[in-house]
């Protein structure tokens, strides 16, 4: 059967316009770079579905910068990405990249995007991973950071992925830990990642309903913010204490040691280390990690370059790499209040 003028000049124009939007597609590159943290794989996720979803052809960059200056690359499709959304860590890997902070391998780096034809890249980490992504925004690669770290002590966002994760995981080890020291009626010290923010500290202090908590942004008094409070818990007749430490304040082996041989009450110090990077990521982690993967392509799509996507007032937003490192972010005074008011 013969096809009509109308048929014929219809398909012709379909596939003059899919060849248009063949030679029109842009590839985008993923990467997770510094330490992981629980929701990257749900963030990994949306991105390439996202961006599969607006035309993009989407690439996975293993292990950080180094497997951009390597050529590490894995085509990601929609099924590539499945069952994934439960798991910690990151199925793309990470790594610090010493080799990535000097201007020869930010070169490479670059070069090697453009011979595999990667037109923009989204970097899932800290503040560390964004200065790398500013880089490569000024060699050319559009760039969009999303913050991926449980420590929260990125200035620009109120939130970042993998922090509800690490909270839940601490506050569950503590919760077994009270157990034992109540049956013992001793102190545990328990040491949390933060070595230069006390925001896990904090949190989880309120949560497990700490007597102390000891942060790298304020000062303290041995004898005032942690001997007192064990002390008048001893009178009220507790049998158990609990002292949060950031990791960037000090020893908690030594700490306990100074407890003990203040107060007579037998101290243990239990160090969680990276126990608290680890395990299925909760369901705000897994939300809110979809919600910036799904950010970050539309900024691309939208042409934009050098942005970091946050959450501000608890909506998903974008700043500028540069205005983005020049925030502070502070520890929330009302909280450390709130937990000396709690725990009396």
């Amino acid at each position: 059967m013969l096809m009509s003028e109308a048929n014929f000049l219809k398909s012709t124009r379909s596939l003059l316009e899919r060849g248009r939007q063949m030679g029109d597609q842009k590839t985008i590159g993923v990467l997770t770079s510094g330490g992981d943290a629980p929701g990257m794989n749900a963030a990994i996720r949306a991105i390439v579905r996202t961006g599969i979803h607006y035309g993009f052809k989407m690439i996975g960059i293993r292990k950080g910068y180094n497997g951009l200056i390597s050529g590490d690359f894995v085509e990601m499709t929609p099924r590539s990405v499945s069952d994934m959304l439960q798991r910690g860590g990151t199925i793309l890997q990470t790594a610090r990249s010493e080799a990535f902070k000097t201007e020869a391998g930010i070169q490479k780096a670059v070069k090697m995007a453009k011979s595999k034809g990667i037109d923009g890249i989204v970097v899932i980490g800290g503040d560390g991973s964004f200065k790398g992504a500013r880089a490569l925004s000024h060699k050319g690669i559009s760039t969009v950071g999303i913050p991926g770290t449980i420590d929260n002590d990125i200035d620009c966002t109120e939130y970042t992925i993998g922090f509800d994760t690490a909270l839940n995981t601490i506050k569950d080890a503590i919760d077994k830990l009270r157990d034992t020291a109540t049956s013992h009626e001793r102190c545990s010290v328990v040491e949390v990642m933060g070595k230069d923010a006390g925001y896990i500290a904090v949190n989880v202090g309120i949560a497990s309903g700490a007597e102390a908590i000891i942060v790298p942004e304020r000062e303290f008094d041995f004898q005032k913010d942690i001997f007192e409070p064990i002390m008048q818990g001893k009178k009220r007749g507790k049998k158990h204490d609990i002292v949060i430490l950031a990791e960037g304040v000090g020893d908690a082996v030594k700490l306990a040691r100074k407890i003990e041989a203040e107060t007579g009450i037998e101290a243990r110090a239990t160090i969680l280390g990276h126990l608290q990077r680890g395990g299925s990521p909760t369901a705000m982690d897994r939300v809110i990690a979809s919600q910036m993967g799904a950010k970050a392509i539309e900024i691309l799509k939208a042409g934009k370059s050098n942005r970091v996507v946050a959450m501000n007032q608890n909506k998903i937003v974008d700043f500028d790499i540069d205005e983005a490192l020049a925030m502070e972010k502070s520890i929330d005074n009302e909280m450390l209040a709130l937990s000396k008011i709690l725990s009396t």
